[in-house]
């Protein structure tokens, strides 16, 4: 059973806050090939619904051991589905005032960095209107990719827009692929993302894992299972450059970012 009829079938229902444990994998295919793979835990929350509700056992918006805080996203504010909608409306994307279900890390000990945060936006049906892609790089800014009418298992693309690694040039585009789905009652989820450069595919990466409640319980889990979850994804992030580095490949120096927030 897919992800999306279930969402169609249940979208009156209220939603909860969900935790994922999986895996993050990366390859690098040239000009030198590099592949890692960790095991790593991230949220998957239901806004909407936690404006009405709050975030149960997540603190959201208040201190934690883990928690969320709105202002990590978007432009800042306080109420980071304000945000999301004006994006959308102001892009003329309709049919949006179901379920929003963001994909993101946590703080963790008050400590955040989020790579890369993931926006499903649905219709008032349950079906699948957007998606935001929102992208962070390490030199503090930010820049988001709108998949529009997209659909789970479809290959979707867009241009690159937004500098990352000093490994990669701002050339060549991004081709995506989500999928969410219910198997023996759990749900899963994945988040692929391939660079092509100008001379073909050059990075392959995804992020997995399988969705449980939050609850005292599975954020405990979380916190022992791997307590500098956040400070380790950006240790390596800059291990994996220094690996690059002693191999030569080439350094590419930062451009300034794009005039504009969000890449259609």
């Amino acid at each position: 059973m897919t992800f999306e009829g279930r969402q169609a079938a249940q979208h009156a229902a209220a939603a909860s806050p969900l935790l994922g444990f999986g895996q993050v994998r990366h390859t690098r295919l040239k000009p030198v090939r590099n592949a890692f793979a960790y095991p790593s835990y991230f949220l998957m929350l239901p806004m909407r619904a936690m404006q009405q509700a709050g975030g149960g056992a997540l603190a959201h918006n208040r201190s934690g051991l883990l928690s969320f805080f709105d202002r990590d996203h978007g432009d800042g504010r306080s109420n980071a589905v304000a945000w999301l909608d004006e994006l959308l409306h102001r892009e003329g994307v309709e049919d949006t005032g179901g379920e929003i279900w963001l994909h993101t890390y946590p703080r963790v000990l008050g400590y955040t960095f989020k790579p890369v945060s993931f926006w499903y936006c649905h219709g008032a049906n349950g079906s699948l209107s957007a998606i935001v892609v929102e992208v962070n790089n390490t030199f503090g800014e930010r820049h988001c990719y709108l998949l529009d009418k997209p659909r789970y298992g479809q290959e979707l693309k867009a241009g690159k827009a937004f500098h990352v690694s000093p490994f990669c040039s701002v050339e060549g585009g991004y081709r995506f692929r989500f999928m969410r789905t219910v198997r023996g009652g759990v749900e899963h989820t994945i988040a692929c993302i391939d660079y092509d450069d100008a001379t073909g595919p050059l990075l392959q990466t995804s992020v997995s894992g399988s969705l449980e409640p939050v609850t005292a319980f599975s954020l405990r889990r979380a916190l022992w299972s791997y307590p500098a979850m956040t400070v380790g994804v950006v240790a390596r992030i800059h291990w994996q450059a220094f690996k690059l580095w002693r191999k030569r490949v080439p350094f590419i120096s930062k451009p300034p970012p794009p005039k504009i927030a969000v890449t259609r």
